[in-house]
């Protein structure tokens, strides 16, 4: 492709890139007029309640009717409607300021939902409203998935009352059901404390990929065996012959595996509940019983709060706020603590240290960076290349600010295409994209910290963490050094 051709193709895809971004503008300006005039109905529906001077038993009949008759307008369920009535009165009433940002089209549908969601618990009208002016700024430059645990530990902040009460009341709404399905299937669902859950969905899906791991080495005709569960716990045992086994035949043929991932998981998932372990044949070796694999639940404790001295949520990394009990329980069963210095404004990793011997920098890094550093990206760093942002043979410096995580998916992004990426010291990523445009990404640990200082007085020192994160701690007292 030569240089003119290029610059061609590049000015298309800019033009492109223009008429998409307004669209979605004027999209997020419809929705929100939608919204609006949702709120007015039920201005409208109240106010004929009042003027006819309905009973009591009958007062929401207006908002019945008026909730049909836009439904059949529209070709929408009424009861969807009314929800959406309800919906949006909380949204223009409560969050003024989501709203204005949305009708401007600086934010989308989902970021308003994480908003609202996460901080429609807040009835303090001015701890609201720092909260909201927090999460915007957020929600400007965020994903709505990256936005999400950021809301939800500003929130926890800000919120009355404190997490561990409100944890407590939560954990005794805790249940299982049945949800019965179509063709023979049915959901099981469970509500369960965060790190709880958290903790057996990675499991699951560390044992779901050992299981595909292993069927990929079948094939190649190595050792190990490709067996896995099966719903049930009714499993075939070794799915595929594993030829390095005295009592396989040369002729033994085994049905072929060819389940996704998530078909796996729902596998593991029932051969675990059903039998104990994920593999019912304990002569599959592909995950014997005594290579038990351990969840992954990174969490991020104040030393502070530790200490007793203050009530600054912990944080299960990635996720949101948990209360103090299991962030302790789980921190005190860790093999080893890191303990994490940032900065008391900006929230930034500075320096991080452990009593044992270990690989400094990989901690450090997992610890800032929490997931891929591609702009909206939240492939967890266990599954991600720690990458120098200037190549080794640009004599690029193996040290912290010039190593990042990135996804496989996103390294390869870098590698071989015009995307570009600079790192400054404070740990930004600033990309930018094959027609020029720039989008810098933030470091996990900063999002909270830079949005809240200038209205809360929340300042970290240290902070004493198991797996990965960092939190924050009152500036005012000494470091536990």
């Amino acid at each position: 492709m030569t240089g003119s051709t290029g610059t061609a193709w590049q000015q298309r895809i800019e033009t492109l890139l223009c008429a998409l971004a307004d669209a979605r503008r004027d999209a997020a300006a419809a929705q929100a007029r939608e919204v609006a005039l949702l709120a007015e109905a039920v201005e409208i529906a109240q106010a004929m309640a009042q003027d006819a001077g309905a009973p009591s038993a009958v007062a929401d009949i207006p908002i019945r009717s008026l909730a049909a008759q836009i439904g059949a307008a529209a070709r929408v369920s009424d009861r969807t409607v009314q929800k959406h009535m309800s919906d949006a009165v909380v949204l223009v009433e409560r969050f003024p300021a989501t709203f204005a940002t949305w009708a401007a089209g600086d934010i989308s549908r989902g970021h308003v939902r994480v908003v609202v969601d996460a901080g429609v618990g807040i009835d303090d009208d001015a701890a609201r409203a720092v909260f909201e002016d927090a999460a915007l700024e957020v929600a400007r430059r965020e994903t709505p998935g990256r936005l999400k645990p950021a809301a939800r530990i500003l929130a926890a902040r800000l919120h009355p009352i404190p997490l561990q009460e409100r944890h407590t009341a939560a954990a005794a709404t805790r249940e299982v059901w049945v949800r019965d399905l179509d063709d023979g299937m049915a959901e099981l669902i469970a509500i369960l404390p965060a790190a709880i859950a958290h903790g057996i969905r990675d499991r699951i899906d560390q044992y779901a990929r050992r299981v595909i791991d292993a069927r990929g080495v079948g094939k190649r005709g190595a050792a190990g065996s490709g067996g896995g569960a099966s719903p049930g716990g009714a499993t075939d045992g070794a799915l595929l012959p594993d030829t390095n086994r005295a009592d396989t035949h040369p002729t033994d043929t085994r049905p072929t595996d060819t389940r996704r991932i998530s078909e796996v998981r729902a596998d593991v998932f029932a051969d675990l509940l059903l039998t104990g372990h994920a593999s019912p044949d304990v002569s599959n070796d592909a995950i014997s019983a005594d290579e038990a694999i351990i969840a992954r639940v990174q969490v991020t404790v104040p030393a502070l709060t530790a200490l007793g001295a203050d009530d600054t949520p912990a944080e299960l990394v990635g996720k949101g706020p948990i209360d103090t009990a299991t962030a302790l329980r789980l921190a005190g069963t860790a093999t080893g603590w890191d303990r994490v210095l940032t900065h008391p404004i900006t929230g930034n990793v500075l320096a991080i240290d452990r009593y044992r011997p270990s690989d400094h920098l990989k901690r450090t890094l997992r610890v800032r960076d929490e997931h891929c550093r591609f702009p909206g990206c939240r492939t967890p760093t266990y599954r991600s290349d720690i990458d120098h942002t200037t190549a080794r043979e640009h004599d690029g410096a193996t040290e912290l600010t010039n190593l990042a995580h990135l996804c496989r998916r996103h390294h390869t992004l870098k590698h071989h295409s015009a995307w570009k990426v600079r790192q400054t010291p404070d740990g930004i990523l600033h990309w930018t994209s094959p027609t020029g445009r720039h989008y810098p990404d933030h470091p996990a640990r900063t999002l909270v910290f830079t949005t809240e200082h200038a209205a809360v007085d929340i300042q970290t020192d240290a902070d004493i963490q198991t797996g990965t994160g960092s939190n924050t701690s009152k500036a005012s007292d000494p470091p536990p050094f």
